[in-house]
């Protein structure tokens, strides 16, 4: 995990091989860090004078000396997959680095990315780049995406947004269109739905292995794999309009309608079925967060509604008394949910060990929260005062004893 103070330096913790270590790197992290992006190994910060600062494993993006002197100014954005990021300069180019096949080796398409890069977008294995004339340049890992050939007529304009899941793309255009590519059992292949997808699509989220998409009229279109939601036939009636918001987790999909109702589709003990809930979930929700395997929905009465895989948050039974009311946020790390009530007290369920029992820290999760970040096996909260608290597994961040000095006061992000 990593901490940013008001006076811009970091702080992390963790496990060292996957960035919880930045002690290479301490000097430059003392002050100037504006923003930190991080995947699943390794960090990279942005700092006010544009440069970037990386550490973490090496071949996971954690060491980014091939292309240091790129970094040294001009950064604006930077984007992580798994095991590589991309970072876009002030002049539109994209420096990258990392892991080569994930998407750290851009120079099969260096020569489109010198320029005009306006958004950049990563999967799990590859990068799709957004240029400011509309088409898109992909690299990375080819069936995963990397390669957008199949469709590269369909990316040489229009393109305004690309969404990723883990292993394909979906693209869409300003006409309302969309295009996909990579893995065809995972999204990459939506000719089966490709006439729902000529017009009018608004968004598209993307879980595992499956999209849906939402149309201006509101209704859904799904397809991938048809476990993960890529085929939700069993409640198509209920997605042919008023469909206003969908939150993917890795298996499922959940639906807010406009009248405040939720539908749901997708591996079944994963979210996919809500039945066990149904009577609470026909009016009122505003809210869906997701973790792995189960969901979360925060009604208007700032009560909490959970379904989904029992030990990884889709059991609430042991708080609900403290999830009947109040309830603002909602934060989900892989197995384990964490709740900020209006007081400003924290409510957690889930598997224990991944921060679904704060037992611990209880005493400092009454009052003051603002914030809550997980990871895949912690939390850490803010408090208005500026100190962090941290619960769950020790080696993803939930101990933080040798910072513990380092983190009483002036944070303002923590992931």
């Amino acid at each position: 995990m990593f901490a940013v103070t008001a006076n811009g330096s970091v702080v992390t913790w963790g496990n060292a091989g996957g960035g919880g270590n930045s002690s290479a790197v301490a000097a430059l992290l003392s002050e100037g860090v504006v923003r930190v992006c991080g995947n699943h190994r390794a960090f990279a910060a942005i700092k006010a004078n544009g440069s970037v600062v990386t550490w973490g494993a090496a071949d996971g993006g954690g060491n980014s000396s091939a292309v240091a002197a790129l970094l040294s100014e001009g950064i604006v954005h930077v984007c992580g997959n798994h095991d590589a990021f991309a970072a876009i300069k002030a002049n539109g180019s994209v420096v990258t680095w990392g892991n080569a096949r994930y998407g750290g080796d851009s120079a099969a398409v260096a020569a489109l990315l010198t320029e005009s890069v306006v958004q950049v977008c990563g999967n799990d294995c590859a990068f799709a780049a957004i240029k400011a004339n509309g088409s898109v340049v992909t690299w990375g890992f080819a069936v995963y995406g990397g390669d957008s050939s199949a469709v590269a007529a369909l990316l040489t304009e229009g393109v305004v947004q690309v969404c990723g899941n883990d292993c394909a793309f979906a693209a869409i255009k300003a006409n309302g269109s969309v295009v996909t590519w990579g893995n065809p059992f995972g999204g990459g292949n939506s000719f089966a739905v490709a006439a729902l997808l000529t017009e009018g699509v608004v968004q598209v989220c993307g879980n595992d292995n499956a999209f849906a998409a939402i149309k201006a009229n509101g209704s859904v279109v799904t397809w991938g794999n048809a476990r993960y939601g890529g085929d939700s036939a069993a409640v198509a009636a209920l997605l042919t309009e008023s469909v206003v918001q969908v939150c993917g987790n890795d298996c499922a999909f959940a639906a807010i309608k406009a009248n405040g109702s939720v539908v749901t589709w997708g591996i079944a003990d994963y979210g996919g079925n809500s039945s066990a809930v149904a009577a609470l979930l026909t009016e009122g929700v505003v809210q869906v967060c997701g973790n792995h395997d189960a969901f979360a929905a925060i009604k208007a009465n700032g009560s909490v509604v959970t379904w989904g895989n029992a030990l990884g948050g889709g059991n609430s039974s042991a708080v609900v008394a403290l999830l009947s009311e109040g309830v603002v946020q909602v934060c989900g790390n892989y197995n384990a949910f964490a709740a900020i009530k209006a007081n400003g007290s924290v409510v957690t369920w889930g598997k224990a060990d991944h921060g679904g029992d704060s037992a611990a820290v209880a005493a400092l999760l009454t009052e003051d929260v603002v914030q809550v970040c997980g990871n895949e096996g912690s939390f850490a909260a803010i408090k208005a005062n500026g100190s962090v608290v941290t619960w769950g597994k020790a080696d993803h961040g939930g101990i933080f004893f040798a910072v513990a000095a380092l983190l009483t006061e002036g944070v303002t992000q923590v992931c």
